[in-house]
């Protein structure tokens, strides 16, 4: 009968995070929102824009 001592189920060791990664850091948030909220508050800038000039425009004729 084989050693059951062991556990069945194995868990890898932990892995190194890749190069160049940056190690994460618990109450920071990762780049990447900072980069979408950015995006999105850029885009609905330029829409509400977009539609003031559309609401101008119509005021006009």
């Amino acid at each position: 009968m084989p050693d059951q001592t062991a556990s069945a189920v194995s868990v890898p060791p932990p892995s190194e995070p890749p190069p160049g990664a940056r190690p994460y850091k618990e109450g920071k948030p990762p780049r990447g929102v900072y980069v979408r909220v950015f995006l999105y508050v850029v885009a609905t800038h330029v829409l509400l824009a977009f539609m003031s000039f559309l609401v101008i425009v119509a005021r006009s004729r």
